[in-house]
């Protein structure tokens, strides 16, 4: 049997000789397949940071942008369906004559909607062509922000972070991983053990997580007007409520009439983990050489507790005490 490829942002085979310079300059890491490269404080894969370079010396942003940031299988996809979702109702209340246009999220996945600058836009192209995107424009990151800060000084842009319980991720991440490495050469080298230790050390794609987390906490501290963090955990617990702040914070916030109507119910059904994983293109699609239907699983709070084992649930609590301390963010 032929095996399939790795996506493109997980491989090594875009490198300019400059990024083949740069990186033999950098701390690596070979994990379980493939070999990764610490940047800025950050662990890539080689083809994902040759994306970061590109995007640190030729994005030239927009003071009406959107970035929407995470580390992965943070919740990463129902924020940019929601996000997407806001943006589009707010369209619809300028323009009425669009009432009757088919939803966005009806016709592609979330991923393909919003792309990732470091592993779509800038991995496929060192200058890619924005001119087609309409204001304001919708970009996604994992990258952490003093990384995504280098092109965007003095910039108005907006950033929105959503952390997840990192137990959770943990899960997520290594479930999506055996899906979407299956039949390539990387298959079976992944397992739960492997990536919980990977994870531990910080020494993990886009890791260590917690530096990731703490950038944009900081970040949004110092600059709350252009950074809005959010949990996972409270947008599963109080929806109506935290719809309704990141609304605000896009400056699209919901008239009492809407809210009055159910608009925002009628959002939160049409991003639900239910509606969205239903829909054909999420069933037979793909998105950044991934299958769409890998990004819908559970989306349940909690779900760590039934892969790790009491020691391991120990060993991340200890780390997320210790790594957050002083820091003010408490999970």
């Amino acid at each position: 049997m032929v095996k399939k490829e790795l996506p493109s942002h997980l491989r090594e085979d875009k490198l300019s000789e400059e990024t083949k310079t740069l990186i033999s300059s950098l701390v690596s890491y070979k994990d379980a397949s493939r070999k990764l490269c610490n940047y800025q404080g950050c662990w890539y894969y080689y083809n994902t940071l040759q994306g970061v370079v590109n995007f640190q010396r030729n994005f030239k942003p927009q003071d009406s942008d959107i970035i929407l940031a995470s580390f992965p299988k943070s919740g990463t996809t129902w924020l940019k369906a929601l996000t997407i979702a806001l943006l589009e109702r707010s369209k619809k209340n300028k323009d009425r004559s669009c009432d009757d246009i088919h939803h966005p999220l009806e016709s592609d996945n979330p991923h393909g909607l919003v792309p990732f600058l470091e592993m779509n836009l800038f991995l496929k192209s060192s200058t890619p062509d924005l001119t087609n995107l309409s204001s304001p424009r919708l970009f996604s990151t994992h990258m952490p922000l003093h990384t995504l800060q280098v092109p965007l000084k003095d910039s108005l842009c907006k950033i929105v972070y959503v952390w997840r319980n990192w137990k959770d991720v943990l899960v997520s991440i290594w479930h999506f991983t055996c899906i979407n490495l299956e039949e390539t050469e990387a298959e079976g080298s992944f397992t739960l053990e492997s990536m919980f230790d990977s994870f531990c050390s910080g020494v993990n794609y886009f890791g260590p997580s917690w530096e990731n987390v703490l950038s944009y906490w900081r970040g949004s501290l110092e600059d709350p007007k252009h950074v809005l963090f959010m949990r996972y955990e409270d947008l599963k617990a109080e929806p109506r409520g935290q719809i309704k702040r990141l609304a605000e914070f896009l400056a699209c916030p919901f008239s009492q009439e809407e809210e009055d109507s159910g608009d925002v119910e009628k959002i939160l059904e049409l991003c639900s983990l239910r509606n969205l994983s239903s829909l054909e293109i999420n069933k037979t699609g793909t998105s950044n050489d991934v299958h769409n239907s890998s990004f819908f699983r559970k989306g349940e709070v909690g779900d760590w507790k039934n892969y790790l084992t009491p020691e391991m649930e120990k060993k991340i609590d200890n780390i997320v005490e210790e790594k957050l301390r002083g820091s003010g963010l408490k999970f």
